[in-house]
């Protein structure tokens, strides 16, 4: 059987016990999916359901995918029914990583810790962890990772995910602005969410604030997860185009200044984006520590389409190049 085909079957199975679920119970898909992933990965059904429904979902059961799947097949087939489950219910922070994304980032986080092992990661805005598992399923560098969420629904798919990909993800439910005494860690990986963050009072003392409006959640976010990572640390975050830019950004860049190096900016290809404004980069970082120094040439570039094969493999060659030339031989 194809990788293809055992996707497809497992979205199959994960989508008609979703549907089966929603109806019984009046969830929305969502909630419904992560308890069929906990089905799944139980092998076996909750006494809660009525006689007909426990019947459908027991023949769902025996007509699943047997033995221990593939991780990637387990994300794939979640994340395609994910995207079904956020067509009817989409918010801005609910949007999901695309893989090609997901596996340039996890290129990028093995260039960074080269050779270095058992390193910790956090991710404090992990949504469903289709984005983290996926950084999971491409390394062998992590002994330790953690994801933090504050949506119930999306903590819930994130728990079934990771138990189905056979990952101990660590799995805090919490509001990653307000939440003090955070673990440190060595590495953090994050698709920033986009908008603002309502809660004025946690936020009053953050150094990155603006001077005048509201709070931006990525700001929030990025400055709060910032103290969880150690000295020499590093960070890989997918930034809005317009996180520098816009109106109060003057807070961000003397904080980025008095505490990080940015090692480099990658500009994802507009052709993944609907619209310009929703456009993001990829931005490396490490926080200042003993022996960290500013490369003589930071890494900035925009990417080709991922579609472009041919002008994929050069820019991935002019990455490594600069690698080897201004990262490694000060690390």
């Amino acid at each position: 059987m194809t990788e293809q085909t055992e996707i497809e079957q497992l979205f199959h199975t994960l989508d008609e016990m979703a549907k089966v679920i929603s109806e019984e119970h009046t969830y929305t898909y969502l909630d419904a999916l992560a308890e069929a992933g906990d089905i799944l990965y139980q092998g076996t059904a909750e006494e809660t359901f009525s006689e007909s429904v426990q019947g459908k979902v027991n023949r769902l059961l025996t007509d699943a995918p047997k033995g221990e799947l593939d991780r990637e097949v387990v994300r794939k087939a979640f994340q395609l029914a994910i995207l079904k489950g956020m067509k009817e219910n989409v918010q801005p922070h609910h949007a999901m990583t695309p893989d090609g994304v997901a596996f340039f980032v996890s290129y990028l986080l093995k260039k960074l810790v080269a050779s270095e092992q058992n390193i910790r990661l956090f991710d404090p805005a992990m949504g469903t962890a289709n984005l983290l598992t996926a950084v999971l399923n491409e390394t062998n560098h992590v002994e330790g990772a953690i994801g933090a969420e504050v949506d119930d629904a999306l903590v819930r798919i994130a728990f079934a995910m990771a138990n189905l990909q056979r990952h101990s993800l660590q799995i805090l439910q919490m509001d990653s602005v307000s939440q003090q005494g955070l673990p440190e860690v060595d590495v953090i990986v994050s698709d920033l969410p986009v908008g603002y963050y309502a809660n004025d009072e946690a936020v009053a003392h953050f150094q990155t604030r603006p001077g005048e409006g509201r709070m931006p959640a990525e700001y929030a976010i990025f400055e709060n997860s910032w103290k969880a990572l150690k000295q020499s640390g590093f960070a890989i975050y997918l930034i809005p185009n317009t996180l520098f830019t816009r109106d109060g950004a003057e807070a961000l860049h003397k904080f980025v200044k008095n505490e990080a190096v940015t090692l480099g900016l990658l500009q994802l290809p507009e052709s993944m984006f609907k619209n310009d404004q929703y456009a993001k980069s990829i931005w490396l970082l490490q926080k200042n520590g003993p022996g960290v120094q500013a490369p003589p040439q930071a890494l900035f570039a925009e990417l080709p389409s991922f579609t472009r094969a041919e002008a994929l493999s050069d820019m991935i060659k002019r990455i490594n190049e600069w690698f080897e030339q201004f990262f490694h031989q000060n690390g």
